[in-house]
């Protein structure tokens, strides 16, 4: 075996490290999102048990942990489900401008809740209509835009299930 081919001492250092700060990211996610990633049982363990410490020490202990866990797990899917929970993914930010697009559409045109319905047949099309009609009025008034949020979080919610 050639010396060259060997990573260096500060490159494997360096490697975990980034599985470290990547577990440490798994830590601060909310119980829920993490459930979204698929993770090894063990893994997902160690990542609740140290959501539940709070001692600075027993902490990071854990922290490396993880890291060491992470060592046997393959990195890139973790970290592009963390990307797509984020927003960070090019194919996250584009179903949000197509969510965005929509209730533009929708907005604009009542009839636009045809192609919501077809796509989504578990809509509740009242609700939606309701969303809109609050909308509406809200920009008309130059109201906050609660229910324009509330109308993309709705939409946002069917598009997931």
């Amino acid at each position: 075996m050639d010396v060259s081919e060997k990573p260096s001492k500060t490159a494997v250092k360096r490697a975990m490290n980034d599985l470290q700060a990547l577990g440490a990211e798994l830590v601060a996610l909310a119980a829920d999102r993490i459930e979204k990633i698929g993770l090894p049982d063990d893994l997902r363990a160690a990542v609740r048990a140290a959501q539940c410490i709070r001692q600075h020490e027993a902490h990071r202990r854990q922290l490396q942990y993880i890291g060491r866990l992470m060592r046997g797990v393959d990195p890139a899917p973790i970290r592009a489900a963390l990307d797509e929970l984020n927003g960070v993914s090019a194919a996250a930010t584009a179903r949000m401008h197509a969510l965005e697009r929509l209730r533009t559409r929708f907005l604009e045109d009542e009839k636009a809740i045809g192609e919501i319905a077809a796509a989504h047949p578990q809509a509740d099309l009242q609700h939606l209509r309701q969303l809109r009609r609050n909308a509406l009025k809200e920009r008309e008034l130059g109201k906050p835009p609660r229910a324009f949020r509330e109308l993309f979080r709705v939409l946002r919610e069917l598009h997931e299930q």
